[in-house]
């Protein structure tokens, strides 16, 4: 079980961390929403629980709780810039599809 950064992910999540001024990592888990069912949530890690999974890529700390990588096991994420857009892509074995707007995912 794991969850990958891209090089540009985790450029973008270290710099984001060292602009905050303190963190361990980035916490990627999923909630129930959205017209398919589940969306991805973000949210800095100050601490560790004990039941958290730890992956590392780029020198990076990918934190997630056991719920939701039954949800996003294999998942790659990696941080893209289309036009004047830029944002977090999720590359996720386990999605069976997503909504229109791209807003969730259901498996």
């Amino acid at each position: 079980m794991a969850i990958s950064l891209t090089e540009s992910a985790a450029k973008h999540v270290q710099s984001q961390l060292d602009a905050r001024g303190r963190g361990v990592g980035i916490r990627v888990g999923v909630k129930t929403t959205g017209c398919s069912g589940m969306a991805y949530v973000l949210e800095f890690v100050d601490e560790l629980a004990a039941e958290d999974q730890v992956f590392e890529g780029f020198g990076v700390k990918v934190v997630v709780d056991p719920k939701s990588l039954l949800y996003i096991d294999g998942t790659q994420m990696d941080f893209v810039k289309e036009g004047l857009n830029e944002g977090f892509k999720f590359t996720n074995p386990n999605s069976a599809g997503e909504c229109g707007c791209g807003e969730s995912f259901t498996v």
